[in-house]
C-alpha cells in the first residue's frame, strides 16, 4: 500500500469522525453558510475548521475569490429570422464577503445561474432579436462584450448588489455554413479591395514624394540661380563702383592739372604784366632792331617806319 492511498483512508476516517462530531472545514477563498431546519442562519464564517450542530445543521461554502463561469451552447435568432449560436460566453466575476449573505438569502448558493447564466441567454436572445444577422456577427460584434457587462452590471446593482462582473469574452457565433461562405466571399473581396486601395495609396504616396523632390529640386535650381545672380549683379555693380571711382580720379587729376597749368599762366601773365614795362618794350624794340640789321642793293632803298614811341623826340618817320 502506498503513501497516496494511506492519506486517503486517513482523510476518509477523519471525514467520518468529523461528521458525526459537527467538524468541518471552509477553504481558503470561501465563506461557509448555513442552514438550520431549512432556515438561513445568520452565522457566516471564514476560512478554516468550525463546530455545528450535526445533524441539525447544514452548511455551503461559497466562493468569494474571482471566478469564470462559462456559458456555452447559447442559441438565439435575429430579427432577420437566422438562427445562430454562440458556443461560449465567459463571465468574469466575483461576489463580495460582505454581500454573501444577503444573496444566498434572495437567489441560493446557485446565485450564478440565476444572474450569470440565465441572465446570459436573455440578453444574448435580446440582442439578436434586435439586430440583423450582418450587425451582430460583423457590425456591432466588437461591442457585444462591453454591452453585456454593462448590461449584467446594471440590473446586478439594482437587484443583487455586491456581485461585481469584471469582464465578458464572448465567442465568434456559429452561422449557417451557406451565408458563412457568402461572408467569407465578401471578406476576400474586402481584402482584396483593401490591397487595392493600399497599392493606390503606395503609388500615390510614390507620385507625392516624386512630386516634393521635383519641386525640391527646382526650388534648390531656382535658389542656385538667384545667388549665382546676385553674385554677378554684385560683381558688376563692384565692377561699376570701381569705373566711376577711376573717372572721378582722373577727372580730378585733368582738372588738377589744368588749374595748376591756369594758375601757371595767370601768374606767368601777373608776372610779365608787372615785367613788361613800356621802357623794357622800348629797350627790347631796340635791341630786336639792332639785331635784325639787314643790307639792301638797288635803286631805292626801302622805306622804314618805327613807332614814334620807340624814338622819343623824332620828328618822323625815318626812311
Amino acid at each position: 500500500m502506498d503513501l497516496l492511498q494511506i492519506a486517503g483512508r486517513a482523510g476518509a476516517a477523519l471525514a467520518l469522525l468529523a461528521v458525526p462530531s459537527g467538524v468541518h472545514r471552509i477553504p481558503e477563498g470561501n465563506v461557509g453558510v448555513y442552514w438550520r431546519g431549512g432556515a438561513l442562519l445568520d452565522r457566516v464564517t471564514g476560512p478554516g475548521y468550525h463546530t455545528m450542530m450535526p445533524f441539525v445543521t447544514s452548511y455551503a461554502p461559497v466562493q468569494i475569490t474571482v471566478q469564470t463561469d462559462k456559458v456555452t451552447n447559447i442559441p438565439c435568432g435575429t430579427s432577420g429570422g437566422t438562427v445562430i449560436s454562440f458556443d461560449r460566453v465567459e463571465v468574469v466575476n466575483q461576489l463580495q464577503a460582505d454581500a454573501v449573505h444577503s444573496i444566498i438569502k434572495n437567489y441560493t448558493v446557485d446565485y450564478d445561474k440565476t444572474w450569470i447564466y440565465d441572465k446570459i441567454h436573455h440578453e444574448i436572445n435580446q440582442f439578436c432579436s434586435q439586430h440583423t444577422l450582418q450587425e451582430v456577427y460583423i457590425d456591432k460584434f466588437d461591442k457585444l462584450d462591453e454591452t453585456l457587462k454593462d448590461t449584467l452590471q446594471r440590473d446586478i446593482d439594482l437587484w443583487a448588489p455586491g456581485l461585481r462582473i469584471i469582464s465578458i469574452r464572448v465567442t465568434k457565433p456559429r452561422i449557417p455554413d451557406k451565408i458563412l461562405r457568402n461572408y467569407e466571399q465578401i471578406e476576400g473581396e474586402i481584402t482584396r479591395l483593401k490591397v487595392a486601395e493600399q497599392t493606390q495609396r503606395l503609388v500615390e504616396k510614390e507620385a507625392e514624394t516624386e512630386r516634393k523632390r521635383a519641386v525640391i529640386e527646382a526650388e534648390k535650381g531656382a535658389m542656385v540661380a538667384s545667388i549665382e545672380l546676385n553674385r554677378t549683379l554684385a560683381l558688376k555693380l563692384n565692377e561699376q563702383r570701381v569705373a566711376e571711382i577711376q573717372n572721378e580720379m582722373q577727372t580730378a587729376q585733368v582738372k588738377a592739372l589744368a588749374d595748376s597749368e591756369l594758375y601757371r599762366a595767370t601768374k606767368e601773365a601777373q608776372a610779365n604784366k608787372l615785367r613788361l614795362t613800356p621802357e623794357l618794350l622800348q629797350l627790347e624794340t631796340a635791341r630786336a632792331l639792332a639785331n635784325n640789321t639787314k643790307i639792301y642793293f638797288g635803286e631805292r632803298i626801302p622805306s622804314m617806319f618805327v613807332d614814334n614811341q620807340l624814338f622819343a623826340g623824332s620828328k618822323g618817320p625815318i626812311s
